[in-house]
């Protein structure tokens, strides 16, 4: 089994690996799981399970893999609960975005707030998503729109990921939106970014994003933005196809994006690129029901035979969402997604969105990153029941590297 066994969690009626065939979500019954240290020491048969100090009973929870959230904004400073209140009214996303509001708003919040402040709010945020199951969370930048401000947020964003025990890998997303005081000048702001920002921030970032869309950014500037982060070793992913058709996804999909993101209005030629590229769709399904927008096209992608992940897209104002089970339930609702596409997604695929196919499933070696939820009160013993569940479900234990950190199983 290797090293000393630290940690059993036995009586394990439901256990999904993850590791095998993706459909089946590598599905056990009345399983065992062996922990030494921070890795998986042993997957076996509850009647087989070796001792340790620490053994914990699971009947009755589901297992998995502890959950990977592959798309957040949680470093930011201020409300935007005002702007619920214009939507409300029938003001669209886009013409707030254009007035100075929304991704606007924010950046005067988040540049005028100290580090040492930010650093605590996203901690908070973070330990929110560790009590929903998250282990692994990506955070982005884009709401400094300077190079100081954009360094502050990814120090921001690591710093609060020690101090709430979470993985976190980050993304630079400068190409957010164009600020205030470059709207008479895009090119000037695009050079600033490949200029200025980009040798300031690279060695604190994993991943550059780019927000392509209308009041946002052309495709052709965010095809310069990714390659000018590639030249640095970021890796790419994208908004791509929210609000407007940009061909964005296509774009990504030819630079070997990880991930295209959202894609509610993404054509056929855009899924056949992802699929030939292997690059994530990710499901936001928060945002796309906070902005009364339409589904992407899931049919097609899953044909094409794109992965699909999903996640909250926690930001302040079009998906305040803490709940990873919640977007899963509101995946397969509105967004026509199967049970077991909901689970790959905030687990194996939504690592796939991060280049790190480590994550997101348990094997024998691989990170003691899992995750125990028991179904609602009456319900059996089944993903399905945790997914319809509507965030009715909690964990029942957490444990992060080998540490457990949330929940409440004897």
């Amino acid at each position: 089994m290797g090293g000393d066994i630290t940690l059993v969690l036995r009586g394990v009626q439901r256990l999904l690996t993850l590791d095998g065939n993706e459909e089946a979500l590598g599905a056990h019954a009345d399983a065992a799981i062996a922990i030494a240290g921070d890795r998986v020491a042993w997957i076996g048969p509850d009647a087989q399970a070796p001792d340790a100090p620490d053994v914990r009973d699971l009947r009755g929870a589901v297992v998995l893999p502890g959950l990977v959230d592959c798309h957040t904004h949680a470093v930011w400073a201020g409300s935007r609960s005002d702007e619920f209140l214009l939507r409300l009214a029938g003001r669209d996303y886009s013409s707030i975005l254009e007035g100075g509001g929304g991704i606007l708003s924010t950046v005067r919040a988040t540049r005028a707030c100290p580090e040492a402040e930010l650093v605590q709010l996203c901690a908070a945020r973070l330990l929110r998503l560790r009590a929903r199951g998250v282990t692994t969370v990506e955070v982005k930048s884009g709401y400094g729109l300077t190079p100081s401000a954009e360094l502050k947020l990814l120090r921001a964003a690591r710093q609060a990921g020690q101090m709430a025990g979470i993985r976190v890998l980050t993304t630079f997303l400068g190409a957010h939106t164009v600020p205030e005081e470059y709207r008479g000048d895009r090119e000037g702001y695009v050079e600033q970014i490949v200029v200025e920002q980009l040798p300031l921030v690279a060695e604190h970032a994993d991943f550059i994003d780019v927000y392509v869309d209308r009041g946002a950014f052309t495709v052709e500037e965010g095809e310069r933005i990714l390659r000018a982060g590639m030249e640095v070793g970021l890796k790419p992913r994208i908004h791509a196809e929210q609000v407007t058709f940009t061909g964005a996804a296509r774009m990504a999909a030819s630079l070997g994006a990880f991930s295209a993101d959202h894609l509610e209005r993404i054509d056929d030629e855009g899924v056949a690129a992802m699929a030939a590229a292997g690059t994530v769709g990710v499901m936001l399904p928060g945002a796309m029901i906070t902005l009364g927008d339409d589904p992407p096209p899931v049919v097609s992608l899953r044909e094409a035979g794109v992965p699909l992940a999903v996640a909250t897209d926690l930001n302040p104002g079009t998906s305040p969402v803490y709940d990873p089970w919640l977007c899963a339930s509101l995946a397969c609702v509105s967004m026509k997604l199967t049970v077991p596409e909901a689970i790959a997604g905030l687990t194996l695929n939504g690592a796939r969105a991060l280049g790190r196919p480590d994550l997101g499933r348990l094997y024998v070696g691989g990170p003691a990153d899992v995750v125990a939820v028991r179904p609602p009160p009456g319900e059996p013993i089944t993903e399905a029941a945790l997914v319809q569940g509507l965030a009715g479900v909690a964990p029942a234990l957490v444990i992060a590297a080998g540490e457990i950190v949330g929940g409440a199983a004897p």
